[in-house]
């Protein structure tokens, strides 16, 4: 617990760059006008991020054009807010031409349901925004120190209850939307109308948050928001076939630093249950609870999950309930079973269709022999004007759904015409391996990701072949660095980046998502990983109990509590020698 004496810090910058910004306007307009840069000034980075964008450079360029003095190949990536992952056809195939433009011509899904846009140029933003704009789709607070985009089921017309889950995290959104109109002024050349009434922030104050905030909508038996991982979220409650509420969750989060012991992932902890009309209430409550309560000194301890571990949970229970006017009743969800998502044909309770297309890493560009990008671009087409539509996952993957009886076939000839049918007859492994974007366009990457999840799946599936194990589903995620973009510390094997080839390999979580993984070998190569995990893999395949989980079994078997385990050689996990007797005492 924290002392309410202690002697105040100094806060951090950003919170001056806020405070001074006039509501996260800044110096922005003129800088995003100004051709002679490719960037933006450093206080401008930071307020970039709640306009849903970041700059970057590529990283596989810098080395040859620093010995050519030159500067950093500067580009921006922009993310859209997309709540519950829903586009249109008409703005996907805009969606689809802007990806064409830019230096890296593909359209990227992201963990948390929405679409990025990377290699984006300085004097390309204003249109991209105009065009964004122009198919009612934004960037507006998809990045950070605010509830970022929401997080929801993929399929509400599978079941009355989704489609009423899909309105209220909709809803969540609208709310918690920032009321600046500063976006519009810098994009869309909005102009500020003098002599109006003052503008406020009345939930996020003039500062906004200390740090970045999620939030996620589930209904069980499914996990695939990773409900546990958000700031906020919200397990839907169903009874008798219908939603009655939900229970609410709080402090997750899963960004760390190597090596710092202060920082740490955390799954979040439940207050109680709520019913429908009180989740703006109760998320309201939660916010200004953390935007007064919040550390402001030190960005690394900034996240609500610090804010709760220090104060604990019951003082934050009944802060939100003074301040929601909501009490809490006991928790009545049921159970987790899985995260993987819906692929192949499944019919919606309105008699229209779905197809869950697995889409590794969710990069959706043209290559030789896989041409996603074009095959995607024709379903669009042909569901133009039509119930259709697109549904992101939060594992990376889409949706082509609300498709009619009669367009099925039509949309399985595209799928076959393209080899795509074959990507969801992929082993258990691959179907739930996730990966963030890491090298060459975030700065933060300490190691590959995205680019190495490939041959890191196809050398655990030689093994799982060797076992029978390929259509086991088993969680894998990759990261380049610990911020955990891909939640790596909720796989039941994550890698998280720690040099040029090396990653900290952690086991064991639970596959649905509800128990965190172990660091098992602080810095090792993707090969000596296979080798070390072979053994383990084959005693699962030998050892395991009905209906054991990957993760489960090396709770159980390979990583007991009590013991500190270590990578040792190509023989497995084994735990360190115990030690000695002491002599008796003279």
């Amino acid at each position: 617990m924290i002392s309410e004496s202690s002697a105040p810090k100094p806060l951090v910058a950003n919170e001056g760059i806020k405070s001074a910004s006039r509501h996260l306007r800044g110096n922005l307009k003129a800088e995003f006008a100004d051709a002679s840069t490719p960037n933006v000034s450093a206080d401008s980075e930071q307020l970039i991020k709640f306009h849903g964008t970041y700059i970057q450079d590529d990283r596989d360029q810098r080395i040859a054009l620093k010995k050519a003095g030159k500067d950093k190949a500067w580009m921006f990536m922009l993310r859209v807010r997309l709540p519950g992952g829903k586009a249109t056809p008409k703005q996907w195939l805009v969606l689809d031409e802007l990806a064409s433009q830019y230096q890296f011509p593909s359209l990227r899904l992201t963990t948390r349901q929405t679409f990025q846009f990377h290699g984006v140029l300085k004097g390309q933003m204003k249109p991209l925004v105009q065009r964004l704009h122009s198919i009612l789709l934004d960037a507006i607070a998809a990045c950070g120190d605010v509830n970022r985009n929401v997080m929801a089921p993929v399929n509400p017309e599978q079941s009355p209850v989704q489609e009423l889950v899909y309105q209220d995290a909709k809803g969540w959104s609208d709310y918690a939307l920032p009321k600046s109109r500063a976006y519009h002024e810098i994009f869309l050349d909005e102009e500020l109308v003098a002599g109006g009434e003052p503008e406020q922030e009345p939930m996020y104050g003039d500062t906004y948050l200390p740090r970045k905030f999620k939030t996620g909508f589930a209904v069980p038996p499914s996990n695939d928001v990773d409900v546990y991982s958000q700031d906020l979220g919200f397990i839907a409650v169903i009874e008798n076939g219908q939603l009655a509420g939900y229970d609410v969750t709080v402090g997750g989060g899963l960004g760390m630093s190597h090596g710092n012991e202060e920082t740490f992932p955390r799954i979040a902890d439940t207050l109680g249950f709520i019913t429908r009309d009180q989740v703006n209430a109760v998320g309201h409550a939660v916010i200004t609870t953390q935007r007064d309560h919040g550390d402001r000194t030190n960005r690394k301890h900034a996240r609500l999950k610090y804010t709760i571990a220090d104060r604990g949970i019951e003082w934050f229970k009944a802060e939100v309930e003074k301040r929601s006017g909501v009490t809490f009743g006991a928790p009545r969800a049921g159970k987790f079973t899985t995260i993987q998502d819906q692929h192949g044909w499944h019919q919606n309770a309105d008699g229209t269709w779905f197809y869950g297309l697995h889409i590794l890493s969710g990069r959706i560009i043209d290559r030789e022999g896989w041409m996603m990008k074009t095959a995607l671009r024709e379903i669009a087409q042909l569901l133009e004007g039509t119930r259709g539509d697109f549904r992101l996952t939060p594992s990376q993957n889409l949706t082509i759904s609300g498709v009619t009886p009669e367009l099925k076939a039509k949309v399985d000839a595209i799928l076959a015409k393209y080899g795509l049918e074959k990507e969801n007859e992929r082993s258990g492994l691959r179907l739930n391996a996730l990966s963030c974007v890491a090298l060459p366009t975030c700065g933060l990457a300490l190691a590959e990701s995205e680019r190495a999840l490939p041959d890191i799946v196809a050398k655990f599936e030689t093994v799982l072949d060797e076992c029978g194990l390929r259509h086991d589903a088993i969680s894998l995620r990759i990261t380049g660095c610990p911020n955990g973009c891909a939640r790596p510390y909720l796989a039941e094997i994550g890698f998280v980046g720690k040099a040029p080839n090396k990653y900290a390999l952690y086991l064991g979580a639970a596959y649905q998502g509800t128990r965190l993984n172990r660091l098992v070998a602080p810095s090792i190569t993707i090969d000596d990983a296979v080798k070390l995990l072979a053994p383990v893999i084959k005693r699962y395949a030998l050892e395991r109990q009905p209906g054991e989980k990957f993760g489960d079994f090396c709770e159980r078997a390979i990583l007991p509590q009590d013991a500190t385990f270590h990578a040792v050689g190509t023989g497995g996990l084994v735990p360190p020698a115990a030690p000695k007797p002491s002599a008796p005492a003279a």
